[in-house]
């Protein structure tokens, strides 16, 4: 597979494919055209004496800080440098191409001025496995990802560390041991570099795609529930949905119907009437979840093919003009919302875990899932496990874009806060896949301690957890069962299995939904 950026037509499977499985990068012929009709327009008015920000001038409260064009040069390699003051651990290596393929895909576009061999060297980067050493903390999201930006265009300039072959090393050698001549870096293009959300963006990207996973495999462990408390089929009924149709509430209801449809626990317990909120509504419950994340990816994949510089240089007009589409308000508001939805499928999912192993609410199941009470505690810990994660999640679904800092000597005085959204949601994330790993394993050992076959979808299920885990006659510890099934969800082993047997689990009511390849997402 090969990605073209032409800044117009990158999609999230893109970027995921770039970011973890190294797919190769090039420029669209329309993009090479772009960028060199630019630069030419903006030699020309940097000749004719134009007063241009961040070119002519220093940047931000220095603005008003005139720059001959004798220290354009220098003031470039001087704003990537003062800019990289970010502290902490080091990105994981997808965040950070994913912020590589991001940025590249805006100068593609060609309104920023810079030259096509900078642009044909970051490209190069990343299809040579250079992999600037960005620190996590720092950026605040406006104007752009500045401190984490700054990172990647130490290496590009031979400066900074970066990782090549698995090893830290200087960005010097990194470039030469791939084979790349750094950058010595003319008017325009250190600010061209940092100025945008890429890398936020960019990590709120690849948790978009794994989102979208993570929730398929929910759906499952939802579906494996139900059918271990022997729920009516009544409530995941067609004609109830069309009566309030929310896409996601459909969807869910209809995913529901396949996976437990033969199920001979239903039949068993069909003398009951309805089922308590958590198992009732889980169409209800999840469709705002999925819902919020269609909305989501159709933000970032806008902001991954806008133009988000300053100044910008309008090539047929032959202007430029300063401007403020640098600022991540629109992506930290959503990457915030995301949290928020995927907290909620924790949350739904901790709730079946709770009526599983509680002996009052599971319809006559032993306690903790597990004989010899007393002296086997089962799956008691385990929930308390959920729990905690879960309560972790309500802390880090605190929205992160209503703080704010004025900074720059109040030049920047509103700033968006997206980078640590992104963080929570990567964070959030792995929560979730661990306690949907937990529910998995409780509805299969409720599957082991009854009779009858579970339905065609939630026994396929049954079987893989069984690959991995075996059923729990006693007390053992718990925590590697747990990371063996949340391996079986970041794998994607478990979902296309039960795929195989009763068609895709959907997200969207289009189509066949998006193309996925089967590969894994980053360890959580």
């Amino acid at each position: 597979m090969k990605v073209l950026l032409d800044g117009n037509s990158l999609t999230i499977d893109q970027v995921h494919e770039v970011a973890r499985n190294h797919a190769e990068v090039g420029l669209s012929p329309s993009a090479r055209k772009a960028v060199k009709k630019c630069r030419s327009v903006a030699e020309r008015l940097m000749s004719e004496g134009q007063l241009i920000y961040g070119v002519t001038t220093g940047i931000g409260e220095l603005s008003r800080v005139a720059v001959s064009p004798e220290q354009g040069e220098e003031l470039q390699k001087r704003i990537i440098r003062s800019h990289s003051a970010g502290v902490g651990e080091h990105f994981a290596e997808d965040c950070v191409r994913a912020a590589m393929l991001l940025r590249a895909n805006v100068l593609a576009r060609g309104y920023s001025a810079v030259r096509l061999e900078l642009l044909e060297t970051l490209v190069g980067m990343l299809n040579r496995g250079v992999v600037p050493a960005v620190n996590k903390k720092g950026s605040v999201g406006t104007s752009g990802d500045l401190t984490s930006l700054a990172q990647i265009g130490c290496v590009l300039m031979g400066e900074g560390e970066a990782y090549y072959g698995g090893k830290l090393m200087s960005g010097k050698a990194a470039m030469r041991k791939a084979g790349l001549a750094p950058v010595k870096l003319s008017f325009k293009e250190g600010l061209a570099l940092i100025n945008g959300s890429q890398f936020f963006t960019g990590c709120g990207a690849l948790c978009a795609y794994d989102a979208d996973r993570i929730i398929r495999n929910a759906i499952i462990a939802s579906a494996m529930s139900a059918d271990a408390l022997r729920t009516p089929l009544t409530p995941f009924d067609a004609r109830i949905h069309k009566l309030r149709p929310f896409v996601g509430q459909i969807v869910v209801a209809q995913n529901m119907r396949r996976l437990l449809k033969g199920s001979q626990l239903i039949k068993e317990g069909s003398d009951k009437v309805q089922d308590a909120y958590s198992i009732r509504c889980i169409p209800q419950v999840y469709s705002p979840s999925i819902d919020a994340l269609q909305y989501v990816r159709q933000q970032i994949e806008i902001e991954m093919n806008s133009v988000t510089d300053n100044p910008l240089f309008f090539p047929e007009e032959g202007v430029q003009l300063s401007c403020g589409n640098f600022h991540g308000q629109q992506i930290a508001m959503a990457l915030d919302y995301l949290c928020i939805a995927m907290s909620e499928i924790g949350a739904l999912s901790e709730r079946h875990i709770n009526r599983l192993v509680n002996p009052h609410l599971s319809g006559g199941l032993p306690a903790f899932l597990v004989e010899s009470e007393g002296l086997n505690s089962g799956y008691m810990l385990a929930h308390y496990t959920a729990t905690a994660l879960c309560s972790e999640n309500k802390v880090l679904s605190h929205p992160a874009v209503v703080d704010n800092f004025s900074m720059a000597a109040d030049q920047e005085d509103t700033v968006s806060m997206g980078p640590i959204a992104a963080s929570k949601l990567d964070e959030i994330n792995t929560n979730v896949v661990n306690v949907v790993a937990i529910e998995m394993m409780c509805a299969a050992q409720a599957f082991d301690l009854l009779e009858h076959r579970p339905g065609k979808g939630t026994a396929v299920a049954h079987e893989s957890v069984r690959s991995v885990v075996p059923t729990y006659l006693k007390d053992r510890i718990v925590a590697p069962d747990i990371e063996k099934i949340a391996q079986l969800i970041r794998s994607w082993e478990l979902l296309e299995a039960v795929e195989r047997e009763v068609g895709p689990v959907r997200l969207t009511l289009r189509g066949k939904g998006r193309v996925r390849q089967r590969t894994e997402f980053r360890a959580l």
